[in-house]
Order: C-alpha cells, then structure tokens, then sequence
C-alpha cells in the first residue's frame, strides 16, 4: 500500500508518523509545502517532494493576494505531477487548512483529511472564508481524522460526516520510568513551546507562590522548550525573584525528553488550549504525576484525581494548591504515576495507534 502525505516536513509529529507507518510496510512518500531542515526523510528511505509555497510573504499588499493565488495554484499543480508520477492508493493530508486544501484541489481520491488542532479550533474562527473554506475541504473528504474526541466534536461544527478518533500516543519503550538523578528534593518540570497559549508566565507565577510556602524545600522549575517568548519569561522569573531557580534548558529531542520527565517530581501544564495534550500522556508514560490546566485535551487524557489533577486555567492559585499536594504526600507521586502509566499503556500506545491507522487505510482503499 503507498500512501503520499501531505504534511510539514520539519514537524516531529509528521516524522513520527511517516516513519512508524514505514516500518509496518506501508510505502510514504512525503509532499510538503515547507523544505526539511536536514536529511531526515532521506535517511529513513521517504521520498520527499517540496513545492516551498511562502515566497509570496516577501511581497506587499495586493501583489501579495495576487501571488498567494497564483503559488497556491502551482502547488496544486505540482501535487497532481507528484500524484501522477507516484501513483498512490490514499491522499492523507495532515491539518485540514493549507495541506489539506491543496491536496482537496488535486482532486484525487480516496482523500483523508486528519486535523491537527488550530485548523479547526483557530483558523475558521477569523473569517466567514476561513469557515467555509474548511467545511469545502471537509466534503472533499473520504475520511476525516482526530487525534481526540473533543477535536472531534469540534470538526463536527464543519461537516456531517463521522470523525474517527486516532489517537497521537507515545512510544512506551521510550518514555517509560528509571532512575535519574533529581535537581533538588523538588522539581516542577514542563515541556512545551515557549509562546503565550501554553501558560508558561502561569506556571512560573505558581512556582513562587509554592516556593513561599515551603522554604526550606529545595526546588527548582526546569522548562523544556524554546520559543518567541523566552526573554519574556526569563524577565518574569528575574522580576518575581525565582530566576536562580527556574532553569530554561531549550529545545530537546523528541527521544531526550523522557529523561526530563523521569527527572520531575510533577509535570505541569497550564494551557489555554490544547487539543490532545501529548505532553501529559508523555509524562504519565514516565510515571510521572501532572498537573494540568482545564483545556479540553487534557481533560481527555488526564484523570482528574486518579493521574493528576485539573485546575482552572489562568490560575496559579490553584496550579499551586495542586502541586502542593505532592510535596505533602510522596506517596500520592508514586500512586498517581503508576495509574498514569496504566492509562497510557491501555489508551495511548503509539504501537496500537499506528496499527489502528493501518485498519483506516485498508478500509479507505477498499471501498
């Protein structure tokens, strides 16, 4: 079976898919409207076509639009010479805008559309165009995925047909627990990109209010990630007086990670949206208990009071109650960590998730 993605070549989240799919036999070939920052595809042996679309942003007012339109064309075109040359059995678009428009225009069938969060929560909520533009996209559709129920009941704001859900799990030989050694008696971890919707200036303001509480406690708050908002955070921890205990390690490795989640004591993450909440489910996987914000995705994947608890967003009073209640009781860690392992093993396994894409494309190809 040859399934072309259309998809960002330079997402994590694409290079696990196409790869995974690779090793269970199924033939990817990858078209991307962003060129790949390294060699990856090549060195897993996925062919790779780019067609790199934003050229016109160099360009101002209505030349501009004029170019848009017309780049939007030639990437439709080339898609079809792609199609035409590779001879796939799906078309799989991963996010419905952009990837998924050009690969509606082509015209080919059997179209599977997965959304990805932004695309439906975000885009079709500017204009009446982006709105109808995403339910046009929707109809072109065989078959429209999500990686969670409550995206799912979102995409059904655009279309009648079913959604299935595909979960984004994780790799549980990779993020599973061991020993590391811990920086402190106490440590609040996070991972995610360093930009106003996740929460981060939420969490450092937590962080010293729990600091307050147990001074005799040595903790620090390690932030795994980087992103446009860095020096702004830097400059909050510096302001609230917590800057030599709050370490901002930068980007890590997808496969690095797991060696920071087995160093937290809780893993906290205090979005103002997520659509699946990936981070959780990596952190459960550690055995690690979290602490998480209200945002639909992590009210899926996170039992509250079972793997972790659920405050309100946007507030660090209650982020920190949360996370006092680990310090108060180790034993409740090592309870919620072990239950949060269970849960990912049961619901989250990347293995059963590739497997279950897999069905998908047979039932797609079949008719």
């Amino acid at each position: 079976m040859k399934v072309l993605m259309t998809a960002d070549a330079r997402s994590v989240h694409t290079r696990r898919w196409a790869v995974s799919l690779k090793a269970e036999g199924v033939d990817i070939v990858l078209y991307s409207i962003f060129p790949s920052p390294d060699a990856f595809f090549e060195e897993h042996g996925i062919r790779l076509y780019v067609f790199d679309l934003f050229t016109y942003k160099q360009l101002k007012g209505v030349r501009s639009v004029i170019s848009m339109i017309s780049r939007h064309r030639e990437a439709v075109r080339y898609l079809i010479s792609v199609i035409d040359s590779e001879s796939p059995d799906i078309l799989h678009a991963h996010y419905a805008t952009s990837f998924g428009l050009i690969a509606a225009l082509s015209g080919f069938h059997p179209f599977i559309i997965s959304v990805w969060g932004s695309d439906v929560y975000e885009f079709p909520e500017k204009s009446f165009l982006n709105r109808e533009s995403v339910k046009f996209i929707m109809r072109r559709a065989d078959r429209i995925l999500s990686t969670s129920h409550v995206m799912a009941r979102r995409t059904a704001l655009y279309t009648s047909k079913p959604v299935s859900v595909t979960p984004f799990g994780v790799d549980t030989s990779l993020f599973r627990k061991f020993s590391v050694n811990h920086a402190g008696d106490f440590v609040v971890g996070n991972v995610k990109t360093l930009s106003p919707k996740y929460g981060i200036d939420v969490l450092i303001r937590a962080f010293k209010i729990v600091m307050e509480r147990n001074p005799r406690l040595r903790m620090s708050l390690v932030i795994v990630g980087d992103g446009p908002c860095r020096k702004e955070y830097e400059d909050l921890a510096a302001g609230l007086g917590v800057s030599g205990d709050v370490k901002f390690i930068g980007k890590v490795r997808n496969d690095l990670l797991s060696e920071y989640y087995n160093s937290f004591s809780v893993a906290v993450s205090l979005s103002d949206s997520e659509s699946f909440g990936v981070v959780a489910v990596e952190a459960m996987a550690c055995e690690c208990p979290v602490v998480v914000s209200d945002a639909d995705g992590f009210t899926e994947v996170v039992e509250d009071g079972v793997t972790g608890f659920i405050v309100p967003r946007r507030n660090p009073e209650a982020a920190a109650a949360a996370i006092q209640k680990f310090i108060d009781n180790p034993r409740l860690r090592e309870k919620m960590g072990a239950a949060g392992r269970a849960r990912v093993s049961g619901l989250y396994d990347w293995k059963d998730n590739v497997a279950l894409m897999i069905d998908i494309y047979s039932e797609v190809s079949n008719g």
